[in-house]
């Protein structure tokens, strides 16, 4: 069985910044499409960023200009660098992996356990 691991979530004034990491517990799988998705209590799960392992990536309107998505192939980790935060930023935020197209809930194949980002005015 595939897990995601994720850590580096926390509390953080706006402004400031976290970088969370997601590392896959099999090198045996490189999946095609991995990423971040933040959710808040009543509001569906929102993609936020994502790298593909040939090339490219996709980050949400939200988020472009402050948040970098990378990805460690070798190592079968992936990193969200969040700069720049606002409030409207808070959430839980979750891996995810998949197929070509994980950019959508209904693309991704694995989820991690969701870490806790909480930033204050």
């Amino acid at each position: 069985q595939v897990r995601l691991e994720e850590s580096g979530g926390g509390s953080v004034q706006a402004g400031g910044s976290l970088r969370l990491s997601c590392e896959v517990s099999t090198r045996r799988i490189r999946f095609d499409c991995m990423g971040w998705f933040r959710q808040v209590p009543g509001k569906e799960r929102e993609g936020v960023a994502f790298a593909y392992r040939t090339s490219g990536t996709y980050y949400a309107d939200s988020v472009k200009g402050r948040f970098t998505v990378s990805r460690d192939i070798t190592q079968n980790t992936l990193y969200l660098q969040m700069n720049s935060l606002k409030p409207e930023d808070t959430a839980m935020y979750y891996c995810a992996a998949g197929g070509s197209d994980c950019t959508v809930a209904a693309g991704v194949g694995s989820w991690g356990q969701g870490t806790q980002v909480t930033v204050s005015s």
